[in-house]
């Protein structure tokens, strides 16, 4: 007797709570790992980030181009500026630099070097120096020379006139009145 009594608790299925509690521990488990995961990237985008203080110090403090920091997202990413940052590739050791564009995103850069990273982020930064640099003298360039000072209108003669009309024509709607003749 004591036999059956043993192949019956073997023959039990496992209660629902012992399942919960199971999968529940599994699913910390991956929680855990995915954790360590992010943690290990914005470690490794930390690193670059003060690699790259260096190149960020020698921008002069009038250019505010670039904000760069990390975003601590469900991708972390290190931002240069507002269309460009380096994201951790599928390895996660792997560094990829990538702009946003209108017509989708593009890799400017990928190594797990972070010396090579630093060299494209700089070329990245120096084209946008001078694309800014362009731009501006595009823009003084068109402007009108010193002498040449564009006329300012006038808000006072528009008033004036709208005044001077509507009360001549009130003048002229009371002389017409007073030439009807009175009829009782």
């Amino acid at each position: 007797m004591s036999e059956a009594p043993d192949s019956a608790t073997e023959a039990r299925p496992v209660r629902l709570r012992e399942a919960l509690r199971q999968a529940r521990i599994e699913a910390a488990d991956r929680t855990g790992v995915v954790v360590d995961l992010r943690d290990a990237e914005v470690a490794r985008l930390e690193i670059l980030n003060d690699a790259l203080d260096a190149l960020f110090n020698e921008i002069p403090g009038q250019i505010d181009l670039f904000d760069r920091g990390i975003s601590q997202g469900e991708t972390p990413r290190l931002w240069i500026d507002v269309v460009a940052h380096v994201v951790m590739g599928r390895d996660k050791r792997q560094y990829r630099f990538v702009q946003d564009t209108r017509n989708g995103r593009i890799v400017l850069a990928e190594s797990h070097d972070i010396a090579a990273i630093v060299k494209a982020v700089t070329d990245y930064v120096a084209r946008r120096m001078v694309e800014r640099e362009r731009a501006f003298s595009v823009t003084h360039v068109q402007a009108l020379p010193a002498d040449d000072k564009p006329r300012q209108r006038s808000r006072v003669w528009p008033f004036v006139l709208g005044f001077v009309l509507g009360a001549l024509s009130l003048f002229a709607v009371a002389v017409y009145e007073s030439l009807k003749p009175i009829t009782f």
